[in-house]
């Protein structure tokens, strides 16, 4: 078995409980392993819309993404984790996927909830987090 050095941690958050239960298992194990948190919230935008320099991000979402971050924040310097935020346009399964494959961005896992905001059934999971788990190459952790 390989050893994972955790070094970038990848929280997707949405404002749901499930979102900031994924959060508090992250902030554990940054805790041991000395891992920084990335809490990023992905603002659906359709299509070619998803550009940010375009403006296409609704307002009101995005001041609801920016408390959710500023929540987790401070959660996360609650308890000394380093932490970083990101708001992303476009879907957000794809989203969540891209980034954390990005190799700039240095992320090693994915700790996210099983079910967020969105009204999408599936048998077992969420439809956001079911896609993350088959199309992520980075270990994904989900939380009920």
């Amino acid at each position: 078995m390989n050893k994972i050095n955790l070094k970038k941690i990848l929280v997707p958050l949405d404002g749901s409980n499930n979102s900031f239960r994924g959060l508090d298992h992250a902030i554990g194990l940054a805790k041991l392993s000395g891992a920084s948190i990335v809490g990023a919230h992905v603002s659906y935008v359709p299509g070619n819309l998803a550009n940010p320099r375009q403006g296409f991000i609704n307002q009101a979402l995005l001041k609801d993404a920016k408390r959710y971050l500023n929540t987790a924040k401070k959660r996360c310097a609650d308890n000394n984790v380093t932490f970083t935020s990101k708001i992303l346009a476009g879907t957000p399964s794809h989203g969540i996927v891209k980034f954390g494959q990005e190799v700039r961005n240095g992320i090693n896992m994915i700790i996210m909830g099983t079910r967020g905001l969105s009204s999408a059934k599936e048998s077992f999971l969420g439809s956001v987090s079911n896609h993350v788990v088959h199309k992520s190459k980075i270990p994904v952790l989900l939380v009920k």
